[in-house]
């Protein structure tokens, strides 16, 4: 699969242009894009797959030829995340009367993970898939 091939096949899945920045393929025109995609492009003779956030671009894979690359950026946008499952009598009520709580906590382990995957060094096995 090549970059051309993979844009077809990204809109023929219904993924929204406005995810990814794949060089030299066409996305919505004149539609704004979200801060944060991802994004393929080739550096130095390999292919790269990784994700634009706040401005920063940040590999997350690298592959020594095109089709890989694609296949990882197809399945990274295509994948689905499962069903999530339904809510306790208890979660629901934290819910209801400790929002303010549920946020703070959620943002303090974001906050831990950003500075997790600051620390670990840019994924740069070709081939292999990111676990999940």
């Amino acid at each position: 699969m090549d970059r051309h091939q993979l844009c077809e096949a990204l809109s023929a899945a219904g993924v929204p242009a406005g995810l990814y920045e794949i060089a030299d393929c066409p996305g919505s025109p004149g539609a704004p894009r979200p801060e944060d995609r991802l994004y393929l492009e080739e550096q130095a003779g390999e292919w790269v797959v990784g994700v634009q956030q706040r401005g920063t671009r940040t590999v997350l894979e690298r592959f020594p030829d095109e089709d890989h690359a694609c296949r990882s950026l197809y399945a990274e946008l295509t994948e689905q995340a499962p069903p999530p499952s339904p809510l306790t009598p208890e979660e629901t009520q934290e819910l209801l009367y400790d929002s303010e709580g549920i946020q703070r906590r959620a943002r303090e382990q974001l906050a831990r993970a950003l500075e997790a995957a600051a620390r670990q060094p840019p994924r740069g096995d070709a081939g292999r898939h990111r676990p999940r």
